[in-house]
């Protein structure tokens, strides 16, 4: 029995037993710490980008722990370790300019985040691809359009972002009429209308604006309105405001013209 506790006592198993629980404890605390700070920190900054940013970290902390325990359960079995890694430095050299371009994508991937070009959720273009922003990584961006394409990029091939959802967008609907409507009418009719709607359609972060009268076309006359909404509302809210203005104007009997071709003859 005592030659049987004496084989497990031996430092090469308590040792490593040792290194790996109180890297482990280490570990946890470490991570318990960071998770706290971003939380109180995500008060102040957008929830996505800490996230990342808060995954990041935690990953990095446990690659070190995990390569500096390696060193230590090595030592412990008598392996030269100072000369382990001296040897290593030119492995290094190789390895490094093999993955150069991971570290360029880790770098730029790094950028992104912090200086907050683009976010999970966000609608970008990149490369002329428009989609929504599905995936930030250190690595890559994947990006989903509307129609489902899925777009993988490289973060260091990033130069030009285009991000449509930063502050604000913009509904835009041209209404034509014909040439014989009273456009006093039609702006009071507008008007009316819009005050409304100010109060009743989602996404708005400004007032319904009348432009005036946009262009002279062949069969009508053509009014712009504008209105300022939330970061990719503005698809909807023009719905909207199309459908709002097409029942003002049948009930007011103001003519939305088609073109038409006159025929004569001979």
């Amino acid at each position: 029995m005592d030659k049987f506790l004496d084989k497990i006592l031996i430092k090469e198993v308590v040792g490593p037993i040792l290194i790996v629980l109180v890297s482990f404890v280490i570990y946890l605390v470490l991570k318990s710490i960071i998770n706290n700070v971003f939380r109180i920190r995500s008060k102040y900054i957008d929830k996505r980008k800490t996230k990342t940013i808060n995954g990041l970290i935690n990953n990095l902390i446990k690659y070190f722990i995990v390569v500096v325990d390696i060193v230590m359960i090595l030592d412990i079995f008598g392996i030269d370790t100072k000369t382990l890694i001296a040897s290593l430095g030119v492995v290094g050299i190789v390895a490094g300019l093999a993955v150069q371009d991971t570290l360029k994508d880790f770098v730029a991937g790094m950028s992104i985040i912090l200086e907050n070009q683009y976010r999970v959720g966000d609608t970008i273009t990149i490369k002329g691809f428009r989609g929504e922003v599905i995936s930030l990584g250190i690595k890559s961006t994947r990006i989903r359009s509307l129609t489902g394409e899925i777009m993988i990029v490289p973060n260091h091939l990033i130069e030009e972002v285009i991000n449509h959802s930063l502050e604000k967008s913009v509904a835009v609907v041209d209404i034509p009429v014909s040439y014989g409507t009273n456009v006093d009418k039609l702006e009071k009719v507008l008007s009316e209308l819009f005050n409304e709607l100010n109060g009743s359609i989602t996404g708005l972060k400004s007032e319904i604006r009348i432009l005036g009268l946009q262009s002279y076309d062949d069969s009508s006359i053509t009014y712009r309105v504008c209105v300022d909404t939330i970061p990719m509302e503005h698809l909807r809210v023009e719905r909207e405001l199309k459908r709002a203005i097409k029942i003002a104007l049948d009930k007011n009997h103001i003519e939305i013209p088609f073109p038409q071709v006159v025929v004569h003859n001979g």
